[in-house]
Formats: C-alpha cells, structure tokens, sequence
C-alpha cells in the first residue's frame, strides 16, 4: 500500500531517465516483428545429432578458442609455404627488394577503406583475417591452381612445340583461368565472415571494406613475386635506374592500378553488402546476388589481365573507359551507402530516444561524422583522451544498436536480438554521462533536419556556468521560445519546468516498443 510521506521527511526526489535505466521487459522483441524460427530437423542446432547443440561436433565447433587456433594454424601454414615459394622464385635479395616496395602502397589503401567505414568501423581482428587470408591462403592457393592450369593449357590447348606455345598458354591462363580461381579464393574470405560474423556485416560498405582488405592482402604477395622478378631480371641484364623492369612493374602495379585488386573484388562484396541488407524472406535474392557479383568480379579481372595482351594503347584504353569509371561508380556507391547508413542510424535510435534511453539531441548528432567528430574533440580537450575514448564507444554501441533494430525489421536479427539488445543498451547507460552532454553540444553544430520542440528530458551542460552569467546556445526548433542553455541559471517561466541548467523539460511519452516508463512503480 502506498504511505504518503512524512511531514518531517523530505519527498523523495523525481525519477529521471539519468537516474535509471528506463523500464526493460525482456521481450524478444516489438510485437509484431519476424522471429527466428526454430526448426529441429536433422543438421540444425536444435536436432539431438552429431552436429545438435549437445553433438560433439557441435561442442568442438562451438568451441570459439579451437576455432581461432585452427584458423591461425591454418593462416600461419600458408604464409610458410607462401614465403618459401616465392624466395625460390626471386630469392633472398630479390625477396627483400620486392617486399620493400609491394609494402608502399598498403597504408594507403588501408587507410582509404577505414576511411569509408567510419560510420561503423568493423573489429580489428576481422580486417586483420581478411587481409592474412588475401596474403597467404587466397594467394597460395592461386599459385598453385594457376600452375597447373598453365601445364594443362601446355598440353591441351596451346602447341608445347612452337616457340610461341608456352607465351599462347601464359595468356590464356592469365585471362581466363586466374581470375576465376584468384577471384574465388579471396571471395571465400568475404564468405566465412558474412556467415560467421553476421553481426558485424550489415551492407554494401561492409562488403567493399571487407572485400577491398582481402584484395589489398593478395596484391601485397603477388607484388613481392613481380617485384622481386622483376629485380633478379634487371640483375641479369644489367638495368638499373628508371628504365630497369622493377622500376616500370611498380609504376604499372604501384602507381598506376594500386586499386586492381581490390576494385575486382569490391565487386564481390557488393553482391555480400546487398545480400546482407535484404529481408529473410528474400532467399533468392540473398543467394543470386553475390554469385553474380562474383561473376562481374571475374568478368572485370580478366578484361584487365587481357588487355596486357593489346598492345600499350590497348592497355591504356582499357584503363581509361572500363577501369577509371568502374572505379568511380563504386566509390559513388560506397559513399552513397554510408549516407544511407547514417539516415538509418538518426531513424532507428529515434525510438530509443522516445523511450528515454538517449537524449533528444543524440540521434541528430549520431547521424553526423561531423558532430561526432565534434564530441570527441570535445571531450578529450575538456576531460582527456579517456573521455574521448568514452564518447567513441558511446557512438560504435549507439550505431550497432541502430543495426540491430533494423535488422530486426528485416526478421535477420537472429534469435539473440533480445540478449544483444540489452548488452548495447547497458553499453550506452554506463557512458552516457560522459558522451550525452558531449554530442548534445556537438548537435548545435548542424542543421536542423525538422521543426518541432525537442520531446524529452535534455542533459546538463557539458561544463559549469560562468560566474558572471554566460550566453544560452538555443537549440532552436521553429520556435525561439524552447531551447536548452549552456550558461547561467535562467528563471523559470510559466510554461518551462523549473531547472537550473536548461529552460525547456517537458516529459516524454513511451514509444511503442518493449519498454515502458522511467517510473519504477512501472517496472514489472
């Protein structure tokens, strides 16, 4: 029964969402959305069997420590074999010259895909397995396809008695059979991680990040064989300088096409990306499309490696109307898919900003590299780098957050979405006081993408008033009468509720999702 306090004992304070978490039921997830379904026929995770949740495959797969220890086992092996057969190929010296200069353009190919995956930065560790897979597995695994597809071209195709039989089965290696197999091998990589780290692959940008990572590995080992060839024929026949063979084989490899390999296999993750972002009804569509982008991917491949055989204007022809406007079409399709990334990060957290989770401020400022930017700034010139490290993983649980909710919609969340759900979630309260007055500061920097008041409770200022009164930045909504101040304590007015940091508080209503109010007398 409820007791009305004493008129000694002073009433307990309102309950803000800064005070607590909002009210959390635990659902799966807002009715009406797709669930997984659970089948338990014979090979899924919930059948009895060998490979059911209590199979002993299923244990020793389940195992995550086996799983990276036999990756890295497998990864380590290839780059051994990897090493030593192209030290044969080239030798020490030459080894060492061809890996001096195929190192030269990775940094900046790195650096140009985290660039295009900001919004949502994939984990290290999957970057780092794309990259020793294009290096050492997809690459061992072409050298040794590639030879003997040479070797059956000698002796089926081409005429191993003219002179011109070993150059006529080179070309058509080269053009035919490599991009097939060098496409599949590094394709395979942007496989394992759509399937195994679903979590973490939610749209073209991913695919092409992904994708362009794994090619960027592979260039590096295949530019150290051409390289460090090119170096032991220039020690042959005496060239140096600008006009030897290495100088031209980085020029054409390193200047001119450091994007080859990764514009090839981009396309691949193109067809991931779309994959990734369709609904789990669209089975057909989750299958075909990254078959046919792998297709394009080879397609595109053996165009390049065919026109070396046209002549210099052939190449340079090819370079021009095929290479530089594919290029340009995929890197006008990653942008524009960042841009669509962001609307979904202001639309999806716009629910959990009614429900209380995230001040008014935030889903505007969250869908903003600018304002985000502005944050961390903010928050590391203010409070040090620890806040700023704060604020960023703040912003990377608020943008998984976003994902999730749409994958949800989509029915592809899995069946983990409500454990997921709750561990972002968590992840935000614990750094809000730190991160929410830093990106409720950073949102006044933008423009104003609907009028209306802010709906919700707004954060303190991010630093204390100034003793002399300072100036109140409105966070201006059509209206010049709401708005919260960084400054001096203002008087309330009539239609303001009293508080001494901001002017404008008016209370929020639940969203219709799972949670309810901030009260606790809701609270199940």
């Amino acid at each position: 029964m409820h007791q009305s306090p004493s008129p000694h004992q002073p009433p307990d304070p309102p309950v803000t969402p800064y005070d607590q978490q909002p009210w959390f039921d635990g659902t799966a997830a807002p009715g009406g959305w797709p669930q997984p379904g659970y089948p338990t026929h014979a090979g899924h995770p919930g059948h009895p069997g060998p490979w059911g949740r209590t199979g002993r495959l299923s244990r020793l797969w389940d195992n995550k420590a086996l799983r990276a220890t036999a990756l890295i086992g497998l990864l380590s092996l290839s780059g051994l074999v990897i090493l030593a057969l192209v030290r044969e190929q080239t030798g020490t010296k030459g080894f060492l010259v061809g890996l001096g200069l195929a190192v030269l353009p990775v940094p900046l190919i790195i650096s140009v895909f985290r660039w295009l995956d900001r919004v949502d930065p994939k984990p290290w560790r999957n970057l780092i397995f794309a990259f020793a897979w294009g290096a050492c597995a997809a690459t061992l695994v072409a050298l040794i396809a590639n030879g003997f597809a040479t070797e059956w071209l000698m002796t089926t195709v081409a005429d191993s008695s003219s002179p011109g039989g070993r150059a006529d089965a080179d070309t058509w290696g080269a053009t035919f059979v490599a991009p097939f197999v060098e496409e599949s091998a590094k394709a395979a990589a942007v496989l394992l991680l759509f399937v195994f780290r679903r979590r973490d692959f939610n749209g073209i940008v991913d695919g092409v990040v992904v994708a362009g990572i794994t090619a960027t590995g592979f260039a590096f080992t295949e530019n150290i064989l051409y390289l460090g060839s090119a170096f032991v024929s220039d020690q042959e026949f005496g060239y140096s300088g600008i006009q030897s063979t290495t100088a031209a084989t980085f020029f054409i490899r390193g200047v001119m096409s450091p994007f080859a390999h990764p514009l090839f296999t981009s396309m691949t993750g193109v067809g991931f990306g779309l994959a990734a972002a369709a609904a789990q009804h669209q089975r057909a569509r989750r299958i075909l499309l990254p078959i046919a982008a792998l297709l394009a991917a080879m397609v595109l491949h053996g165009l390049w490696n065919g026109s070396s055989t046209l002549g210099g204007y052939g190449f340079i022809i090819v370079y021009a109307a095929f290479m530089v406007p594919v290029f340009g079409l995929l890197t006008w399709l990653t942008v524009w898919s960042r841009h669509v990334e962001l609307r979904t990060v202001r639309e999806q957290l716009t629910t959990y900003q009614a429900a209380g989770w995230l001040t008014p401020p935030e889903p505007i400022a969250l869908s903003s590299m600018r304002a985000r930017g502005i944050a961390r700034d903010l928050a590391r010139r203010t409070q040090g780098a620890a806040a700023a490290r704060t604020v960023g993983e703040y912003i990377a649980s608020a943008t998984s957050l976003a994902f999730l909710r749409r994958r949800a919609h989509r029915g592809t969340a899995g069946p983990d979405f409500t454990t997921r759900e709750r561990e972002l979630l968590d992840a935000l309260w614990e750094r809000r006081e730190t991160a929410q007055p830093a990106l409720a500061h950073a949102a006044l920097s933008l423009p104003l993408p609907y009028p209306g008041p802010p709906q919700g409770p707004l954060p303190p200022p991010y630093w204390s008033p100034p003793p002399y009164g300072g100036y109140g930045y409105g966070y201006g909504y059509g209206s010049p009468s709401y708005g919260y101040g960084y400054g001096a304590p203002q008087p309330p007015q009539a239609h303001q509720a009293p508080h001494p940091t901001y002017a404008f508080q008016p209370s929020y209503a639940p969203a219709p999702i799972h949670y309810g109010p901030a009260d606790p007398q809701h609270r199940g």
